[in-house]
């Protein structure tokens, strides 16, 4: 499954660090008597949640482990404020299957989280999903951009709210290799970039990892220089297939993308290498006792890879920097994230989701740790530490430059299937960086063919 969302993210744990209760009888719950809410903030209070004592309420998502734990925490203050009774439902990674399967058989949740904006539109077209209430547009109207809200919607409708977002933008180094090399300083352009790891390379170390043998890893090295080379317009065009895979701006971005992968020297293992690691080993072999690598590019969820699976520390040992502007085009910001949507028309599912849009939906999330929220009115002072302030600063500063995962918005058989699509083009793009056309004329086959079949 392809780590767009934040299931594996951590950032509480990792610290990474950037280089540069009770009810009213009423109709409305009282966030101001009883139930230990004394002290809740201001926001939950305007919201005017209903009283939903004695209601049940199902919400299914990927999440397991630390992140599930802390998501409970959130539907427990939203019970809190509410009365409502929120109990939390494993989808697997198949969280499409898992749903169809559900929806199909009259069992589905109330509310539900969606890794891929793709999913969302499936379901919608299925007439699967509930549009959001007034009171939700209301709380996202005053809390989201308007880009967030276009990935919420479909046909003009909204139906989802994004919660979690993920930082797919940035690049993780070893620091003890830099100090040796003699770095000192991110670099602020993809030639700067290349520079730096040419004096990795004289240094006598390898200077990037590669999980190649995930494919999903080569779309986001794409993704990055594509949005940042070629800007917004042509990155939402050859999501959308409005362009073809043959256009000048992905011959661009391709032959730049060459100018590492048609270097060995720069990559570990060189391209027979790249394509034998997968994504864990890419970020496991930078932060070995022996590393083979000095940097590995990938999303804030390789903090998580480093603490479990390495004994590096992040924050002293391993360290990351975002992923530099390309030419003169702006640093991209490639975003990933879960949006919630209703598959019931209950008060409860519409209750849950306004909470979610809220600033204190967002702020409980955040208080948590581990956790990017995309709500631009919560306050910066939530995130625990500076860390977390930078990276969450970045992303509501990109405003609606950012951009979602491409390969996530595209049809599965060609962004999102292991061994074939765009996965498998550039991975022999990879193997063979000298043939920018060819390689293009098969990424233009098979997303025509995907794109087609999907309607």
């Amino acid at each position: 499954m392809k780590r767009t969302h934040t299931a594996a993210a951590t950032l509480a744990a990792a610290a990474l660090v950037m280089a540069a209760t009770g009810c009213s009888s009423g109709g409305s719950a009282s966030t101001s008597t009883g139930g230990g809410n004394a002290g809740g903030s201001d926001a939950a209070a305007s919201l005017h949640l209903p009283n939903l004592k004695g209601q049940k309420i199902q919400v299914a998502a990927v999440w397991t482990g630390a992140e599930q734990k802390n998501f409970l925490k959130v539907t427990a203050r939203f019970d809190q404020l509410t009365g409502a009774s929120t109990t939390f439902v494993p989808t697997g990674d198949n969280v499409s299957t898992f749903l169809g399967s559900k929806i199909q058989g009259g069992g589905q949740p109330d509310v539900a989280f969606l890794p891929q904006p793709g999913v969302l539109q499936q379901f919608a077209k299925a007439g699967w999903l509930k549009p959001v209430d007034s009171t939700v547009k209301d709380q996202l109207a005053k809390n989201y951009t308007p880009g967030w809200r276009t990935l919420g919607a479909y046909k003009g409708t909204q139906y989802g709210v994004y919660y979690k977002a993920a930082n797919k933008s940035l690049v993780w180094y070893n620091t003890a290799a830099w100090q040796q090399a003699g770095l000192s300083k991110a670099p602020a352009s993809w030639a700067d970039l290349l520079k730096d790891g040419q004096t990795l390379s004289d240094s006598g170390t390898t200077p990037f990892s590669i999980g190649g043998g995930d494919g999903w890893t080569l779309t986001d090295w794409f993704e990055n220089i594509y949005l940042s080379q070629a800007g917004a317009t042509k990155y939402d065009q050859l999501t959308k297939h409005q362009i073809k895979w043959t256009d000048t701006s992905v011959a661009k971005a391709l032959t730049t993308l060459a100018q590492l992968f048609g270097k060995p020297t720069l990559m570990a293992g060189g391209a027979r290498g790249a394509l034998q690691t997968d994504f864990p080993t890419s970020v496991d072999q930078t932060f070995a006792k022996s590393p083979k690598a000095a940097m590995v590019f990938e999303g804030d969820f390789a903090a998580t890879n480093i603490a479990q699976e390495t004994t590096a520390k992040v924050g002293t040992d391993a360290k990351a920097f975002p992923f530099p502007a390309v030419g003169s085009g702006q640093a991209p910001v490639v975003s990933g994230g879960d949006v919630a949507v209703a598959l019931k028309n209950t008060k409860g599912a519409q209750a849950l989701l306004r909470y979610l849009a809220s600033v204190d939906g967002a702020e409980t999330g955040i208080k948590q740790g581990g956790f990017l929220s995309p709500n631009k009115a919560a306050p910066l002072s939530t995130y625990t530490n500076s860390v977390e302030r930078t990276i969450a600063q970045n992303l509501i500063s990109a405003g609606d430059g950012f951009r979602f995962d491409m390969s996530d918005q595209s049809p599965a058989a060609f962004g999102g299937t292991k061994g074939q699509g765009e996965w498998k083009d550039l991975q022999d793009f990879l193997a063979k960086p000298s043939d920018v056309a060819g390689a293009q004329r098969k990424l233009e086959a098979d997303a025509a063919k995907a794109y087609a079949n999907a309607g």
